[in-house]
């Protein structure tokens, strides 16, 4: 589908992992698109991704309101995908995923533009993690800001920059014995491009307004599967030792100071004491990908065209060898 050139989409959060692969299918599309960003000195990389002129960053904070306000002045559509796994000084959950989820709601239905907000998977005000109770009451303020909202709810995103395969694929490359956290939760990977492919389907208009979609991939795979996958993958040998999530809440205590991949805090424990799949409700009611007539790409399929350079002889290592 061929947007009017006149159409203006502003993306916020869109010089992230996901962001950049939406600003690329709404090119793509033909859409204007302004993306609202923390630091637009450091977005430049989304310019080769349209047409020249095609793709704006301007500054948005979500924690400061009347630059969020700015940044959707003449949209057509609203696109919020902002938001953080762990806490880092002012960027709580409560201040990202709530008052922030908030602010670009309130500037939607200011303007009177559509709005589609990304959410997670296992969004909920009963769960036991606080990043799920957050992603939760984001969606209760976007509802009562914009009841027509379209809320998606990805499962965990799996693609080339992501912070999930290439952080276990790293860390095999490091240790021999691989520490495992919830080896029986289970999961439905996601592809990124999927998910960016949901998002501007929702933007052409072809999701139910008002409605919240789940976003699974083709496969539901327990965490144990997924890292055995990624180890196939990746051509590692690395053990998998079982955690319990008591010793391993304890050691998050310490790992949540840790740099990079070693980094693991409580709640992302306490994220992974569930099951994190499509509902068979959202499956009933035609509320997940291939209800929007798309067909995802499987974690098995895709990983190996970027976990590659995670082999002991890189691109020239065969499959698991």
């Amino acid at each position: 589908m061929s947007a009017p050139i006149d159409t203006l989409v502003t993306v916020y959060g869109g010089s992230g992992f996901l962001g950049r692969h939406v600003v690329r299918a709404l090119a793509r599309r033909g859409y204007r698109i302004r993306v609202g960003v923390r630091r637009p000195d450091l977005a430049g990389h989304l310019q080769p991704l349209g047409r020249v002129g095609q793709i704006h960053a301007v500054q948005a904070n979500l924690r400061y309101p009347d630059s969020v306000a700015a940044a959707a002045r003449d949209a057509s559509m609203i696109v919020n995908l902002v938001g953080v796994l762990t806490e880092s000084g002012a960027q709580t959950f409560d201040a990202v995923q709530v008052a922030g989820a908030a602010a670009v709601a309130r500037a939607a239905a200011g303007i009177g533009a559509r709005l589609v907000h990304v959410s997670a998977l296992g969004a909920s005000e009963e769960a036991t993690s606080r990043y799920a109770r957050a992603k939760a009451a984001g969606e209760a303020a976007v509802r009562a800001a914009v009841p027509d909202a379209t809320i998606l709810r990805p499962s965990v995103v799996f693609g080339p920059e992501d912070h999930f395969t290439n952080r276990f694929a790293a860390l095999a490359r490091m240790a021999p014995v691989l520490p495992l956290v919830g080896e029986a939760t289970r999961l439905q990977p996601v592809f990124v491009g999927d998910v960016a492919n949901a998002v501007a389907d929702a933007v052409d208009g072809k999701a139910r307004p008002g409605a919240v979609y789940e976003l699974g991939g083709p496969e539901v795979m327990t965490m144990r599967e997924v890292v055995e996958a990624i180890l196939r993958i990746t051509g590692r040998n690395s053990l998998l030792m079982p955690l319990p999530f008591g010793l391993a809440r304890l050691n998050a205590a310490f790992l949540q100071f840790a740099p990079g991949d070693f980094k693991l805090t409580p709640d992302q424990v306490d994220l992974l004491r569930s099951d994190n799949v499509v509902s068979e409700a959202a499956k009933a009611a035609g509320l997940t990908l291939e209800g929007l007539g798309l067909t995802p790409d499987s974690l098995e399929a895709v990983t190996p065209s970027y976990l590659w350079r995670f082999r002991k002889a890189g691109q020239f290592a065969q499959k698991g060898a």
